[in-house]
């Protein structure tokens, strides 16, 4: 069984900056996905940034440039570092991890951010 916690979400000004983190314990192939999914209240949960152990990322257009996803293969750690946040970025925001040899994905509990003045 795969467990992912999700830290660092709060409350935070337009403008300001937030880091997100994630561990994932249990049995984890060596090779996979992690990634951040936000859900705002009254839409669809939607991709953020999701990135490989080899390292290659993926971004959602509406955070380009302002959010950086990393990760450290030796935590089994993925960070999502939020900068120049807006208020439209606020939602709950949950760790993905995706197991591709076995196709199997798991989810963290989630983490509020809230971008308001």
């Amino acid at each position: 069984q795969v467990q992912l916690v999700e830290s660092g979400g709060g409350l935070v000004q337009p403008g300001g900056s937030l880091r997100l983190s994630c561990v994932a314990s249990g049995s984890i192939f060596r090779i996979n996905r992690m990634g951040w999914y936000r859900q705002a209240p009254g839409k669809q949960r939607e991709l953020v940034a999701s990135i490989f152990t080899a390292g290659n990322t993926n971004y959602a257009d509406s955070v380009k440039g302002r959010f950086t996803i990393s990760r450290d293969n030796s935590k089994n750690t993925v960070y999502l570092q939020m900068n120049s946040l807006k208020p439209e970025d606020t939602a709950v925001y949950y760790c993905n991890l995706y197991d591709p040899p076995i196709n199997m994905a798991y989810w963290g509990k989630g983490t509020l951010v809230t971008v308001s003045s």
